[in-house]
């Protein structure tokens, strides 16, 4: 049966508290507490007994596979990402506003369609700016 506790964490520091508090006594910031839910099972001990432990390891241990990468057109773009997009990679693209960081992506996503699912996420854009966009975009190629 999975129990369900609360905990209030400092914003700035990471300080842990049961109870909210206005201001933090490890970092001294004010109204910086924000309240987050842990959910604990009754089997979690043991689940930490079963998982595999993780040792620092020298990065030279490792050995460098060539992975499959997908050209998104554009050939600038390739050359920063070193070769292409990889399968499951994420990439975060930011700049000044205005300098056509939305319209790359979408042309992008359009140029990568085909190879398997794509997901758009922005921070600043509402969906309703994202479609105009990308409708205005189809309409000129």
């Amino acid at each position: 049966m999975a129990k369900n506790k609360t905990v209030f964490v400092c914003n700035e520091c990471g300080y842990e508290s049961t109870k909210w508090l206005g201001k933090c006594p490890a970092c001294n910031s004010w109204n910086t507490f924000f309240e987050q839910k842990i959910i604990e099972s009754k089997n979690s001990s043991l689940k930490a007994d079963n998982k595999k432990e993780n040792k620092p390891q020298k990065l030279d241990s490792y050995e460098a596979k060539e992975t499959i990468r997908t050209s998104t057109g554009f050939e600038e773009l390739d050359r920063v990402l070193g070769g292409g997009l990889v399968k499951g990679s994420l990439i975060l693209l930011g700049g000044e506003p205005g300098i056509g960081k939305s319209t790359l992506i979408l042309q992008l996503c359009n140029t990568v369609e085909g190879e398997g699912a794509v997901l758009y996420v922005s921070g600043e854009e509402s969906a309703e700016q994202i479609k105009l966009r990308a409708d205005r975009l189809r309409n000129t190629e």
